[in-house]
């Protein structure tokens, strides 16, 4: 999952605590620039899909650290033509590419 407008100051440690409130948190990422500060957004992937829509259903819009996050699906950043987004969730599931860990596997291929 994707997580905005995090306050600067939030640790890898403290999203993972925030998140697993909602279950099992696999990985947690806030990430950060060349000279180690916050770009104030991260990723978190949770143990199963069920966990990761309960957490950004509970999470998305709701204060942390005197901020209101965002919390939605990750995707992959598209580098080349602009195209709107794909809500259709349930026809991508089916090649496993729906898959809100899968995705974010992804995610962290493409960013290092």
């Amino acid at each position: 999952m994707y997580v905005g407008n995090l306050d600067y100051g939030t640790t890898d440690k403290e999203l993972e605590d925030l998140f697993a409130q909602e279950g099992t948190v696999t990985y947690s990422k806030v990430i950060t620039r060349m000279d180690g500060k916050s770009r104030g957004f991260g990723f978190v992937e949770m143990e199963s899909e069920e966990q990761a829509k309960a957490a950004i259903e509970k999470l998305n819009k709701s204060e942390f650290k005197g901020r209101t996050i965002v919390v939605n699906e990750a995707r992959a950043q598209d580098r080349g033509n602009y195209s709107p987004r794909e809500n259709n969730y349930s026809s991508r599931r089916e090649s496993g590419r729906g898959d809100l860990n899968y995705k974010l596997r992804q995610l962290r291929k493409n960013i290092g």
